[in-house]
């Protein structure tokens, strides 16, 4: 008997005049070539109509799975039909009466590589084990846990690694590159770092995946730290350079960064130069260390942009204080480039309008977002738009837009609500109203919430109630944050605490500071006591706390080490108060000196006594 797959069924011409198979003979070597034919189709199958065809003659002339031969040829279809049609690869699957590992594991990979099935992959791992036919086997962990990260589904995870301990396969590199994933992802450092160490043998990717969690984690230092021991058994690829870069954006380490970029164009070759995501993450770092002309010029240079770097550029250039300019790449982005923006683009846009008090443009981009691109306000959304408002004085207009919000208020809105009624001066009791909200939030117990309303009652002069709530965070145990700032001079990080003197250098600092301060006066400025601390302390004793601020000392630092003309940039755990921003501006008229200060919320670019916020921040 001959069966031929006719020009109807067969759409692509070498189909229609190749698929021909003679079954004249009954034996094993009919089936023998029928099923080498169907592997040979199999191979040059190039999409889901094709392989259905090849499906329904295997379902013809196949009998049983049980041969070895035949669950093979079932195995390759589901490995097809899993890459493209997952539904269909189910049905292949199910008709299969004693499916494989390798069936199994098509499976499970199918679904941890989905956007939305990751779930699935853990219950067909669950469903494989219930059976009991077949175990899991080497390739089986990898995908689950995969897929378990990707839900941070920790839990399971343990299961899984019990049961690979129990298999035996604790040896496994690629198994331990994927738990080393897995606790990095959920925060497990020292289960991950245990992992790591107990690692009879590393690749590449072990040292990759052990340094992205340091970096994803905050530990910035041990990632590098670890790093420099990578470099003693590998050359790094561009997974480790984009986790290093990302490690010196978190640091704000400039010249490390810089290290980094050069490293790149010296010893990755083109593909790591022209790679999208180590552009990205070159882009992201040089906005975060105070450097945004050399971002955008990385960006101009890169050969293909994805959605993630023009966000990284808008986000950057928002941060920076350059609302115009992020607006432009904005309006570049979705009209010369056709690049649909997602929902962080409008974090970017939102966050332009908010540093620079754009209240109109915040409101149309906000409407943008939701009727031109469909996009559901998330809370960060709402943050932006509520922080515009507030701080261009429309409590009003800010307090309705959260009391719209389908979603409740997190601290931060509610704080940002709190420090716009300290600067404006809207009264104490809707201050105490926006303080009894943070309060009540999960993690608004902290110190800031303290601190504002300390200004609050400072400004409107009730000392008592000052007294008050210093005694009410010494109850509680609640201590303020204190004020640190880094800078960096020749690679080398230095940390300034508010009043510090451990530093080696502290007596020519602390030289340079009343040189400064004698400057100051020549000038004619006068402190600003309501950033001092809110106690009733004599007017000099406040001047004191005031120039012994952390960003005073790191400042005056860059002055006594960096030659002249070269930028001071010095990074800020918390805000700038206002009376160190008149004293920064002042500094860089006197010395005639470029100072960039990162502080929690943006860049500050000082330069000739005027700074880049536009006293706005």
């Amino acid at each position: 008997m001959s069966i031929v797959l006719t020009t109807a069924q067969s759409p692509l011409p070498h189909f229609r005049s190749t698929f021909t198979i003679n079954n004249n003979n009954n034996g094993y070597s009919a089936q023998h070539r029928s099923h080498s034919r169907l592997l040979q189709l199999l191979n040059e199958c190039t999409d889901m109509s094709q392989l259905k065809q090849i499906h329904a003659h295997t379902l013809r002339t196949t009998t049983s799975t049980h041969s070895p031969h035949t669950l093979f040829l079932y195995s390759r279809i589901l490995h097809f039909s899993s890459l493209s049609d997952f539904d269909y690869a189910s049905r292949v699957f199910d008709q299969v009466h004693n499916p494989n590992s390798f069936m199994w594991n098509t499976l499970i990979r199918a679904c941890a590589r989905s956007s939305d099935r990751k779930e699935e992959a853990i219950q067909l791992y669950y469903r494989m084990l219930e059976q009991g036919i077949v175990m899991p086997d080497k390739h089986t962990f990898p995908f689950v846990l995969k897929a378990c990260a990707y839900l941070f589904a920790l839990f399971v995870g343990k299961q899984v690694h019990a049961h690979v301990l129990k298999l035996g396969y604790d040896s496994d590199v690629y198994i331990n590159n994927s738990l080393i994933h897995l606790y990095g992802t959920c925060g497990c450092l020292d289960v991950a770092e245990k992992v790591f160490v107990k690692m009879p043998e590393r690749s590449v990717v072990s040292w990759n995946v052990m340094i992205d969690a340091y970096v994803q984690l905050g530990e910035f230092d041990t990632a590098l730290k670890l790093f420099r021991e990578m470099q003693n058994m590998f050359e790094p690829d561009g997974y480790t350079m984009q986790s290093v870069i990302s490690a010196c954006a978190g640091l704000g380490a400039l010249a490390l960064g810089m290290w980094a970029h050069a490293c790149v164009l010296r010893k990755g070759g083109v593909d790591m130069i022209d790679d999208v995501l180590v552009n990205n993450c070159l882009v992201d770092m040089y906005c975060k260390c105070g450097s945004w002309e050399i971002a955008q010029q990385v960006f101009e240079r890169m050969p293909k942009r994805d959605v993630n770097s023009w966000n990284s550029m808008i986000l950057g250039l928002a941060m920076h204080g350059k609302a115009e300019a992020a607006l432009e790449y904005f309006v570049r982005m979705v009209r010369m480039e056709s690049i649909v923006p997602d929902s962080i683009t409008f974090v970017g846009v939102l966050s332009a309008c908010n540093h620079r008090g754009m209240v109109s443009e915040g409101r149309k981009y906000f409407d943008m977002m939701i009727a031109d691109y469909k996009i559901e306000p998330r809370l960060e959304h709402y943050g932006c738009l509520v922080d515009l408002l507030a701080r261009a004085g429309l409590i009003d207009e800010a307090l309705n837009l959260v009391s719209d919000m389908p979603m409740k208020p997190d601290v931060i809105i509610w704080r940002s609500l709190l420090d716009a009624c300290c600067k404006k001066n809207v009264g104490v009791e809707l201050s105490e109203e926006m303080a009894s909200q943070i309060l009540e939030s999960e993690g608004g117990d902290c110190s800031g919430v303290y601190v504002l309303l300390s200004k609050v009652y400072a400004s409107a002069s009730r000392w008592d109630d000052v007294g008050l709530v210093r005694k009410l965070m010494t109850d509680k145990g609640v201590t303020k944050e204190p004020g640190c700032t880094s800078i960096e001079i020749d690679g080398t990080s230095h940390e300034f605490f508010a009043g510090d003197t451990s530093h080696p250098k502290t007596k020519e600092i602390y030289q340079v500071l009343d040189v400064i301060e004698e400057r100051l006066e020549s000038v004619g400025h006068a402190p600003d006591f309501s950033q001092a601390p809110m106690v009733d302390e004599l007017n000099n004793e406040k001047q004191h706390a005031l120039r012994l601020h952390s960003e005073r000392l790191a400042i005056a630092f860059g002055l006594l080490s960096l030659k002249p003309g070269m930028p001071i940039r010095v990074f800020k755990n918390l805000r700038v108060c206002d009376d160190c921003h008149k004293v920064t501006k002042l500094i860089s008229r006197i010395y005639n000196v470029e100072i960039i200060v990162r502080d929690r919320a943006r860049f500050h670019h000082f330069k000739d006594g005027i700074c880049s916020c536009m006293d706005y921040w």
